[in-house]
């Protein structure tokens, strides 16, 4: 299948996990791509994948809580490619606390990264997609936008992108502009490995399909929502998570 043939696809926080899953789903789709990461790692990531895929692969070094970073990665982009027609949020931290320990560097960083790099990031490319009169727009965020224990800066900050992302599809929508959202549940990336063990096989028995998620399963739900299929979808938050966000059940 190569329905990205010709699009050029910018993912953010690219070098590992989602980000490069992303990456490497879109690349064998036929997609052009412009991936950054804070680190440095990205430009390895951005070899391999165009030696497996064939693919146009161009590597940044971004961090997207800077704007002036992110308008020199979105400007190069055109430079090299033209134009732009899907921008995947992606980049994110994790930064634990309960609330009366979280500290002033906690809470800044995590909003940094998810939030304001989302704003970052839609803003510079909303201009580029509104003249060419298409764009698709995803923003990766999380179960926890729900409220998630010791995570009050992360449940804000994935809680802001779906409002964000709601507020962009709907000025973007007189302009062949869609603005989707994917909440992943547990999915198995070295984010999660990084979690508590113990936390984490707790709440794996939590999800009815009885397993936790691959990257594929987010790939999969990434890979429609920017294509040219999901063209009357807009403003949707859609849920990839084994059903963990329905609730408990009293079975």
């Amino acid at each position: 299948m190569h329905r990205y043939a010709g699009k050029v696809v910018m993912i953010t926080g690219a070098a590992q996990g989602l980000g490069r899953a992303m990456a490497e789903r879109f690349a064998s789709e036929g997609a052009q791509l412009a991936i950054c990461d804070i680190s440095d790692s990205v430009k390895s990531t951005a070899t391999a994948l165009a030696d497996k895929a064939s693919a146009d692969v161009v590597p940044a070094v971004v961090d997207v809580a800077e704007a002036q970073q992110v308008r020199h990665w979105i400007a190069d982009t055109i430079d090299g490619f033209g134009h732009v027609d899907v921008l995947v949020n992606n980049a994110g931290v994790i930064r634990d606390n309960r609330l009366e320990r979280m500290t002033d560097v906690e809470w800044d960083a995590v909003i940094a990264a998810s939030l304001r790099g989302m704003f970052h990031c839609c803003r510079g490319v909303f201009a580029l997609m509104k003249d060419q009169r298409y764009g698709r727009i995803l923003s990766l965020s999380s179960m926890s936008w729900r409220g998630n224990f010791g995570q009050a800066n992360y449940a804000a900050a994935k809680a802001g992108m779906v409002g964000m992302a709601r507020a962009v599809a709907l000025e973007g929508a007189p302009h062949g502009i869609t603005s989707n959202v994917i909440a992943p549940g547990l999915i198995d990336t070295p984010m999660l490995a990084s979690m508590n063990a113990a936390a984490r096989a707790k709440l794996a028995t939590r999800i009815p399909l009885g397993r936790i998620g691959a990257p594929a399963d987010i790939t999969a739900a990434a890979s429609f929502l920017c294509s040219t299929e999901a063209a009357y979808i807009t403003g949707a938050v859609l849920d990839v998570d084994g059903g963990i966000s329905i609730g408990s059940s009293l079975r």
